[in-house]
């Protein structure tokens, strides 16, 4: 017998299944686009931690302002710098009111108030200024998204699609407009318009919409060649209706990750230009003024310092997270199995 010769027994081989068993075949059931997306997107255990935060911080916006009977304005005048005080927690020995051993409380002769947060350099209930000013920094944010997609995707679909001298013009004035520091076109806004939310608002709206704007381009100049935008053709639909409803919903999963990455670059913005005196007028209140105002006293009393900063950077990181997770479920080739 050669090499190239086997010899084979009958016990050899064994069938797969068992003599007369039935095999029938099974029927799975198709799943959407959607619902495949939020299976991705509970995989990633970050981004869901995230979002249950960022849930969290957007109710305390809303309610935490009004859970206590102080206002992000009212002064109390001998109650300044006094450190956070909570109920029930002080008879753990934390948040008591004591700072250097010493009841600020009792000392100042407010021994029944309490301060969750502490009061300010100016006598201010924190508490009630930080989620008054988170409540700034998430209408900014909010603001950046929806600018985002009116302006940024709608300039990237339409540059994308028609190519040519109107794509070329298109992006030369994008260029020249992201070639303009967002410092100055805050402090040129804000001798025209009063300073706060509107002037940064309207300094997103001028240059805040850039890096969505690539963004859809470069998705569109992928898609646009692709059979069905040419079927679509062949069957005379018009340009605006190729571009919003076949080009469009195959690129919006990375519009909405893109915009949401725009959240935490747009509530830092705020806290920047709040740090630099071009933020929100005093007394009204956002995390990057609360930050300017901790950061003066910073040695002495560091908690009206750390609080705000907490909270603002739980708040970006979170957002991160979530956009982090979005980008996962909509690509899932990213997935980790």
């Amino acid at each position: 017998m050669t090499n190239m010769d086997h010899e084979f027994h009958h016990n050899d081989f064994e069938f797969a299944h068992a003599a007369g068993e039935r095999l029938i075949d099974q029927n799975y059931s198709a799943t959407s686009y959607w619902k495949d997306v939020w299976s991705n997107f509970k995989k990633n255990k970050g981004s869901l931690i995230g979002s249950v935060i960022i849930a969290i911080i957007i109710i305390m916006a809303i309610i935490g302002p009004s859970m206590n009977d102080y206002t992000y304005k009212q002064i109390h005048g001998g109650q300044e710098c006094l450190v956070p005080r909570i109920p029930v927690i002080e008879k753990l020995g934390i948040y008591d009111g004591y700072h250097n051993g010493v009841n600020q409380y009792a000392e100042k002769g407010v021994p029944d108030t309490y301060y969750w947060f502490g009061t300010d350099t100016q006598g201010r209930d924190i508490w009630t200024r930080v989620w008054s000013g988170t409540r700034v920094s998430l209408i900014i944010a909010l603001a950046a998204v929806v600018i985002d997609i009116v302006i940024g995707m709608v300039y990237g679909l339409v540059s994308g699609f028609f190519g040519g001298m109107i794509d070329s013009i298109m992006q030369r004035f994008a260029e020249i407009l992201n070639g303009i520091p967002t410092l100055v076109i805050v402090t040129l806004l804000g001798m025209v318009l009063p300073a706060g939310i509107t002037s940064i608002i309207f300094a997103l709206m001028l240059t805040g919409w850039i890096g969505m704007e690539r963004i859809a381009r470069a998705q569109v100049l992928k898609v646009k060649e692709q059979e069905f935008v040419l079927a679509s053709r062949t069957l005379g639909a018009g340009k605006f209706r190729i571009i919003f409803n076949e080009i469009l919903p195959n690129i919006l999963g990375q519009v909405i990750v893109t915009s949401m990455f725009s959240i935490p670059n747009a509530i830092f913005l705020e806290a920047y230009l709040s740090f630099l005196g071009l933020g929100v007028p005093a007394p009204m209140a956002s995390l990057g003024s609360l930050v300017s105002d901790g950061y003066k006293s910073m040695t002495t009393f560091p908690h009206i310092l750390i609080i705000p900063v907490l909270v603002m950077a739980v708040l970006m990181l979170c957002f991160n997270l979530f956009a982090d997770g979005l980008r996962d479920a909509f690509d899932p080739k990213m997935i980790n199995k």
